[in-house]
Order: C-alpha cells, then structure tokens, then sequence
C-alpha cells in the first residue's frame, strides 16, 4: 500500500513537472509558426555589432546606434562597445563611431536622446562594465550631443542598477531605467526569468537621486515615455505585454493604470512622431537563449506596432522574419516610411522602406 501510494505521488510529481516544462516552452513560442512577412524594402547595413538599441533624434534627421560584441564579452574577451551615429537624410551613408576612444570598460546596451526646448540635447547609455571588471558595478553615461559628436558629461553608478537594460530621458537631468532581474547574472537570475519570478522593478533619478519607481515587476524590459510625457511604458518580456503607467510629472512617482498583451517577448520599445509604440519583439524566446554559443544560430524576429484609438489599443505585425534577415531584433525605431532594426548579437541593423506607414 505504501508502496503503491509513493507511486502515485510520484507518478503526479513528474507529470506537474512535465506540464510545467511543456508549459514553459509553449509560452517561449517554441511551437509558433513563422511566415515571414514585411510590406516593403529592407537593406543591411553593417558596421554596429549587436545593435541593442536605436534611439532617433528626428529633428535633426540622426539616429543613435549603441552596441557591443556579447559573444565576445560572454566569452572572456570583452571588445570596446560604440555609440554609432547614422545619419537619416544622406544616401549611402556608413554609421560613424562617435565614441572611438572608448575601451573595454564601455558595454553600451539602452540609450535615450533627450532634446530640449532651446535644441540642447543629451544621450543617456546604459552601460556594463567588461566581465571580471571588479567591481563590477553598472552605470548610466550621461553625454552632451555636440554638432555630431559626444561629450561625456557624468557617470552615475548605485548598486541599486543590479540588471539595467534601458533606459528613457524626461528631461535633461532626470530618468527612468529598467532593472530585468532582482538578481544578478548566475542561476538565481535563471530561476527568476524561467519561473516568471517577481522582484525585478524600475528606478527614477531624479533630485534626490536613484529611488525606485515601480517594484515587484516581472522582466521590465524596454521602456519609454508618451510624447505628452504623462505616460511610462514598459515592456514585460516574458509576461508579453506593455505595461502603461501614470507619471506624475514633478515627483517622476509612477502609478499602474493596466497592460496591453501582446503576445511576444517584448524588448525595447520606440514611440514615433504620432505617439504610436513601436516595439522589437521575439517570438521564439527560446531560440534567443541559444544564440550567444552558436553564430549561426537563427531567432525569429518580429515588430509589432502600438496604436492608440480612444480608450482601447490597436496591434499590428508590421515585420515578422524567420532570423534570414536579422536574427534576435531588439528595437524597431521609425522616422518617416524608414524602419531601423536593431539586433542582439550580429552585425548591422536592417534600413526598412515601408510602403505604408
């Protein structure tokens, strides 16, 4: 009886596990079917290695490029990361490093371009130190945006900026940032992101310094703020929604006001001329996680657009690919009819030609 009792628990423990397993890999989109599609012209163009984010300055015509080789840093070989400057309005034009001087100690991942009233203008970096950098502490790198070129204006370091990974301006001094996990890299951040664990949040720097503005989130990944500045968005990765929060514009203090699901696993998110939200996306997060060890490996990439018709949101898969043209997107940034992937790992970023808007 005994016997057959430890069998039965047995038998309802390895099935729960197995439920939890099939469960896991069904929400990683490891089953999705892939038909890629795009409605216009695409063209690579090499230069920036992992091409984690893009941030336009559409004003000036200029798009801002940070990345930095993960395999090589994954691997113990840590390359000096860049901030590219591609300029919109000419043809043919290279991405320029604007940061050559940079070292090993410069791992760009989110940026934000802040413009102000009198064209002042400021690019703020997430950035990571090189690994075995001890210690090893994250920061944000404040730059001032001169004719074409960057000044480093300060660093900001807390040990509060455990995972950051994006990043968005509101004004010329204060900001928001994403740290993904609670934990730092190591098996408890892996526990964290596979169970959809909680804990992770999103600080605000303002005059009294880095405070926490949203806390006990799951995965807040990219973020950005509604061109009326009342609005923070984030994106939940592996929750696969937009989290919309109400800001409070004089104490940056945040308050939840609900979530869009869409689906995927969201990355970075870029809000365009109209206020529409532009996100790069990963519908196959499983095959993201098996790209840092293996060059050819391919992850389907995928943008979704965000639009806003009166109290309700409108989808749109405006891009979808198998990973044959770019493999990991991690932002979709528009200006115009142009639409600039970034990726995660490889080299370039794809220039898209929409035919529509």
């Amino acid at each position: 009886m005994r016997l057959r009792t430890f069998a039965i628990i047995l038998l309802v423990a390895v099935l729960g596990i197995g439920a939890f397993i099939l469960r896991t890999v069904y929400l990683a989109g490891y089953f999705r079917g892939i038909d890629s599609h795009f409605d216009g012209e695409c063209r690579l163009i090499q230069g920036p290695i992992g091409a984690e984010d893009i941030a336009i300055d559409r004003s000036a015509g200029v798009a801002y490029i940070s990345g930095y080789d993960r395999r090589a840093a994954m691997s113990g070989r840590p390359q000096p990361g860049a901030i590219h400057m591609y300029d919109l309005n000419a043809e043919s034009i290279a991405p320029t490093n604007i940061t050559p001087e940079a070292d090993t100690s410069f791992q760009p991942h989110g940026i934000s371009i802040w413009t102000g009233p009198d064209h002042k203008r400021a690019l703020y970096v997430v950035n990571h130190p090189a690994p075995g950098t001890r210690p090893y502490l994250h920061s944000v790198e404040v730059f001032d945006v001169l004719a074409g070129a960057l000044r480093h204006r300060t660093t900001i370091t807390d040990a509060r900026l455990v995972m950051p990974n994006d990043i968005v301006a509101v004004d010329e001094s204060r900001f928001y940032v994403t740290n993904t996990h609670r934990n730092p890299p190591g098996s408890m951040q892996s526990i964290e992101t596979y169970l959809r664990l909680r804990g992770a949040n999103v600080l605000y720097f303002g005059a009294h310094g880095l405070e926490v503005a949203a806390d006990d989130l799951i995965f807040p990944n990219g973020i950005n703020v509604s061109r009326d500045g009342k609005t923070i968005y984030v994106a939940s990765t592996t929750m696969q929604e937009v989290q919309l929060y109400d800001r409070d514009p004089s104490s940056g203090a945040l308050q939840l006001r609900g979530g869009i699901y869409l689906g995927s696993g969201l990355d970075n998110i870029d809000v365009d001329e109209d206020g529409n939200l532009w996100i790069g996306a990963h519908p196959n997060l499983l095959a993201v996680a098996a790209m840092p060890d293996d060059p050819k490996a391919l992850s389907p990439s995928q943008v979704l657009r965000v639009s806003f018709v009166g109290d309700g949101a409108k989808i749109d898969e405006m891009f979808l690919d198998r990973g044959d043209r770019i493999s990991g997107v991690s932002v979709a940034a528009r200006y115009g009819n142009r639409l600039l992937l970034g990726q995660i790992f490889n080299n370039g970023i794809l220039d898209c030609t929409m035919k529509t808007k």
